[in-house]
């Protein structure tokens, strides 16, 4: 939400992305759902990491905002980009360098039937 997608597009050029979109009024597992479900080959986005504001996740327990179930609605949320597993990395520090602000791997394409899923051990990352 605090940067704007300019580098990153420039970026999934160069990294050889398969697929991308933002995270806005689906929330994270809608749009990986959507995804998946466009995909020639059938997979499945699997979410192992879920980046979310610091004390976000209190205030979801609170109120039920859906986010640790990857359902919450975002206004303004990241992009969810698919690239290649040897390059993710690579592009995650790149984008950080020229924008300041952190990337991360949230998950990884398996073999599947077109959704997404987040596991049940899902890592918070309080950013």
């Amino acid at each position: 939400m605090s940067r704007l997608n300019r580098t990153a597009a420039k970026l999934m050029h160069k990294y050889g992305a398969h697929a991308a979109t933002d995270v806005t009024g689906f929330g994270i597992l809608g749009h990986a759902s959507n995804l998946a479900s466009n995909q020639k080959e059938n997979v499945d986005f699997e979410i192992h990491t879920l980046p979310i504001f610091k004390n976000m996740a209190k205030v979801d327990k609170k109120f039920n905002f859906k986010l640790l179930k990857g359902t919450s609605a975002e206004t303004s949320g990241g992009m969810l980009i698919c690239l290649p597993p040897d390059k993710a990395t690579q592009f995650c520090k790149e984008i950080e360098e020229i924008d300041g602000v952190p990337a991360c791997i949230i998950g990884r394409v398996v073999k599947g039937t077109k959704t997404a899923r987040i596991v049940d051990d899902v890592k918070i990352l309080d950013m």
